[in-house]
Parts: C-alpha cells; structure tokens; sequence
C-alpha cells in the first residue's frame, strides 16, 4: 500500500539543455518527462562522438543564458528567444544565438530540437530538500537546490538526507491514487555541472568533492513516467516499494 512521505516543494523545468531554467507552480507530466523539459540543445557540429550536446561543464557560460517566450504561445511552452548575458534578445533558432554561444564555446553549434527531449540519463530527476542541505553542510556553504537540475524537489516528512536511495525500484505518485507516477529507475551520478552557481556560473568544486567523499558521487534519483498527470507545488507525494507495486506472475 502506497505510503505518504511528503510533498513537492518546487518545480523546475529546463526549455533548452544548460541554460537557466524556470521555477514552476504546476506542470503537466507526460511520457517523456515534464511538458516542455529539455526539448531543445546546442549540438557541437565539429564532434563525432555519441553524445554531441553542449552543456554547462563544457560551457558554464549558458547558465547565464535565459529562454524566454515571447508572442503567442508555441507548442510544450517552448522559447521563442533567449536573453543573453549581454542583455541581448535573440530568436532561439536564429544565426546569431548559435554564433554567440559558438564563439563562447570556440567552436561551431546549432540549436536542436528533439521532441522526446534531450536527456542525461533518464526524463526525470528527484531530489530531496534534506539532501541538498546536507550537502551544503558536507561544503560548508549554502546550496541552491537548482546546482543539481532536477525537475521534482521532494519536502520529505522524515527530513532523513539520501532517503532517495530507497526509493530505487518503488514509484512515487502524485497527488493521489490515480495521479502523475515515476517509476525510480537509477542513483544520479553527480558531474561538474554540481559545482556551477546557477545566478552566476561561478565554481565551487567543494560541492562535488563533498558528494565524492561522503556519498561515493551520488545524489538523487532518476525516474521513469509509468502514468501521466499533473503536478504541482504542494501536492502530496506517496510511495510503493518494488514488491508491492509488481504484479503476481
């Protein structure tokens, strides 16, 4: 039987890979992670391996790259422009975006868009409130939770730092019975992205070395939608263990 083990304390959503994200109050939850989550991306076109985005450990200048909307609405909510750290607005599919952020980079990009999103490991990342503040202990510093990129922060009721290990192999639900679900896939592996102030793109390599250290580089989960549906800031979230949400054979 599902058991409560807290609510969703923030939201967060990532129109285009690295740049800064949006803080939501409510969003719709589909098979391929949060509406509107991580659809577009640079791709490096000089490189040849099997994973060619450009991303914020390589460039930790597009944290400072804001996408915005403007005009009517466009499909999943996606940007229109991005605000630049030079305080100029330029179309997301435009030349000279691709051309700034190349530049920055040193080397060529183009904007991509994927509609099944373009992800790390998996389309959606879980972490707890307590976890991000033990980490800030372990660093001796204050920890913004949006150093770790997820899409669902979890306000635990037993407040316990890396309760998300247990959750591995279980599904969280929202809201009630027939809510939003994420089936717990896999630890999220932390990399350098971690270190990076999310207002500043500044470094902090104490916050990776503190979850290395401690943690053996693992902080939250990722997850998997086993039922679409909403959620929202606030809702209660419940929990299943794997052996009671398998069926009998």
């Amino acid at each position: 039987m599902p058991i409560k083990i807290g609510e969703v304390e923030a939201l967060y959503r990532y129109p285009v890979k690295s740049m800064r994200g949006e803080v939501l109050e409510a969003a719709g939850l589909g098979w391929h992670g949060l509406d509107g989550d991580r659809r577009l991306a640079f791709r490096r076109t000089d490189h040849r391996g099997g994973f060619p985005w450009l991303t914020a450990s390589k460039l930790p200048d597009l944290l400072l790259f804001s996408p915005q909307r403007q005009g009517p609405a466009v499909e999943d909510g996606l940007p229109t422009h991005v605000h630049t750290p030079d305080a100029e607005v330029l179309a997301v599919f435009g030349q000279e975006l691709a051309m700034e952020v190349g530049r920055r980079h040193g080397s060529p990009v183009e904007m991509m868009h994927l509609d099944r999103g373009i992800f790390d490991e998996a389309a959606i990342s879980v972490i707890g409130a307590a976890t991000v503040g033990e980490i800030g202990r372990l660093a001796a510093q204050p920890i913004d939770a949006r150093r770790f990129r997820p899409n669902i922060l979890i306000s635990t009721l037993r407040s316990v730092p890396f309760e998300e290990d247990e959750w591995v192999g279980g599904v969280l639900s929202f809201g009630g019975k027939n809510g939003a679900a994420i089936g717990i896939t896999h630890r999220d592996e932390r990399c350098s992205m971690v270190n990076l102030d999310p207002d500043s793109a500044r470094s902090a390599p104490e916050v990776l070395k503190a979850i290395v250290r401690v943690r053996d580089n693992i902080a939250g989960v990722y997850g998997a939608v086993t039922r679409r549906g909403r959620l929202a800031v606030g809702q209660p979230i419940f929990f299943e263990p794997a052996a009671e949400h398998k069926k009998p054979l």
